[in-house]
């Protein structure tokens, strides 16, 4: 397999969740990371509960607000990254969704 290339910074990112973690009371249950795959910079953040709406908000914040749109997502085929509100909120902003396996997203780098 070629590893995939960005040919600017920003411009393509990857974003993986881990979890869900032991839960305690008040404690994280997960952690969104994410990644640029010219420039390497992490983005990462603890949370509770994961929910396409808590995913939104942090794309948006995190990424968006921070670095620009970039051009390309590329995101493993969990429910809340792939339902019709993800979609649209892609392709509104004019990015462009790529799908990974889940127990392989390391051929990736």
């Amino acid at each position: 397999m070629v590893p995939i290339q960005s040919l600017w910074k920003f411009a393509q990112r990857e974003i993986d969740i881990l979890g869900p973690f032991p839960k305690e009371i008040g404690k994280v249950e997960f952690l969104i990371v994410t990644i640029d795959y010219f420039t390497k910079w992490i983005e990462a953040k603890l949370l509770a509960s994961i929910s396409e709406k808590v995913m939104k908000k942090f794309f948006w914040k995190n990424i968006i607000c921070r670095f620009g749109i970039p051009s390309i997502f590329i995101t493993d085929n969990r429910k809340y990254l792939e339902g019709e509100p993800f979609k649209s909120f892609y392709y509104n902003l004019g990015i462009k969704q790529h799908f990974i396996s889940v127990a392989h997203s390391q051929m990736n780098e």
